[in-house]
């Protein structure tokens, strides 16, 4: 028998647009209390029918910012079960020897450090209530090292470990924490990027297209479900044939 998710409450960072609205309304069609966390909340004004439980204007790198909201959130809405770290940036499109430090130090703390500031601020309440499902959204560039995103492929390599090392941890909790690795998924980080760069990244898809935010949000829907039981510290796929391991 499926065990959903319907009254649970999950908070979704960089969740007012993009892959993170994607993942916020599936979780919202499947009954759960969203929590969207992001820098801009101007996005949800052209939300159409999906309105979040709670929209909180914050900003990952800062951890006095990601705890205040998470006392806010919990306040508001009592238990915590989910939390799906999304936010992310992808960076300049330039050769390692070239990369800006600037934007290393940026992509790093959004990508990385971000993770870490939201997972050890949601833990202890999970820990408390013997149950929580930790789901990261890392990249299959995290586990190739794609050409010139250094800073990109670097911080989801880290986000890879840091998830596998968090689930370690927390055995035995009731806390499972796990990651899913998408290639290119059509959003607005599109323009970000170069089309050269762009027709190469869908040039590796063996089904030669872009994977698509639905299929990414139905996956984290169950990766965050209490369906999804005896797993963490894994990798989930989503790379249309691409990944090797």
């Amino acid at each position: 028998m499926k065990k959903g998710i319907a009254g649970q409450a999950a908070i979704v960072t960089g969740g007012a647009r993009g892959i993170g609205r994607g993942i916020a309304e599936r979780l919202a069609e499947e009954g759960c209390k969203v929590v969207v966390w992001d820098r801009d909340l101007a996005p949800l004004a052209g939300a159409g029918n999906f309105k979040p439980a709670l929209a909180q204007q914050v900003d990952v790198t800062r951890l006095d910012s990601v705890e205040s909201a998470f006392k806010a959130a919990a306040d508001r809405l009592g238990d915590i079960q989910i939390l799906v770290n999304n936010a992310g940036i992808n960076g300049p499109v330039v050769k390692h020897w070239d990369y800006p430090p600037d934007a290393w130090d940026r992509v790093l703390a959004v990508n990385l450090t971000g993770v870490f500031y939201c997972s050890r601020a949601v833990v202890p309440h999970m820990r408390a209530r013997g149950y929580g499902r930790i789901v990261t959204v890392a990249s299959i560039a995290g586990k190739e090292g794609n050409g010139n995103i250094c800073a990109y492929s670097a911080s989801k390599a880290g986000v890879i470990g840091l998830c596998k090392s968090m689930a370690k941890d927390l055995i035995g909790s009731g806390v499972l924490v796990n990651a899913i690795a998408p290639v290119m998924t059509e959003t607005d980080l599109f323009k970000e990027m170069t089309q050269e760069h762009i027709d190469y990244c869908r040039g590796l898809i063996p089904m030669g297209r872009f994977l698509q935010i639905g299929e990414l949000a139905a996956m984290v829907a169950w990766v965050a479900s209490p369906d999804c039981s005896f797993t963490t510290g894994a990798v989930f796929d989503l790379s249309g044939g691409r990944a090797t391991y």
